[in-house]
């Protein structure tokens, strides 16, 4: 088995409802286990400012599916929930996206691990060291990044 991470976020249709949601979501994904879940904080937008807060939350899941099947795995959940791709950092019923597949390195048209820009975002790093202290990251670089931890 092996541990990933899955940043979610929504901002639209009752984002709480929707993180909530995925979670479960993310528990029923074949040859997975979800193995923790943080706090949920919401946090402003980035990039495309002008829609509502975000709620974030991260996953710690362990499975035997291949990085690329994860993926596909959290795409189809996110088309469930309604998510649509209308421009870049668009409003979003919910977003999951794979920050690290154990300490695999992939840089391809699909899919970069580790997540490219996870290390700039407190959003992201905020409730992924809440469930997974030990891992080398440093919420110095985005200390200015207003985030509220929610429950």
């Amino acid at each position: 088995m092996i541990v990933a991470y899955v940043g979610v976020g929504s901002n639209l249709e009752d984002p709480e409802s929707q993180v909530r949601r995925a979670f479960d979501d993310l528990g029923r994904i074949r040859n997975t286990h979800l193995k923790s879940r943080s706090s949920l904080y919401r946090s402003a937008p980035i990039g495309y400012a002008d829609q509502p807060d975000f709620i974030n939350a991260v996953a710690a899941l362990e499975t035997t599916l291949s990085p690329q099947e994860l993926l596909a795995e959290l795409q189809d959940i996110e088309r469930r929930h309604g998510r649509e791709r209308s421009f870049k950092n668009a409003p979003r019923t919910l977003d999951l996206d794979l920050l690290l597949y154990g300490e695999k390195k992939i840089s391809t048209e699909s899919l970069v691990l580790p997540h490219p820009r996870m290390h700039e975002r407190a959003f992201v790093l905020r409730p992924l060291l809440e469930i997974a202290p030990q891992l080398p990251f440093d919420l110095a670089a985005c200390a200015a990044q207003k985030i509220e931890r929610i429950g």
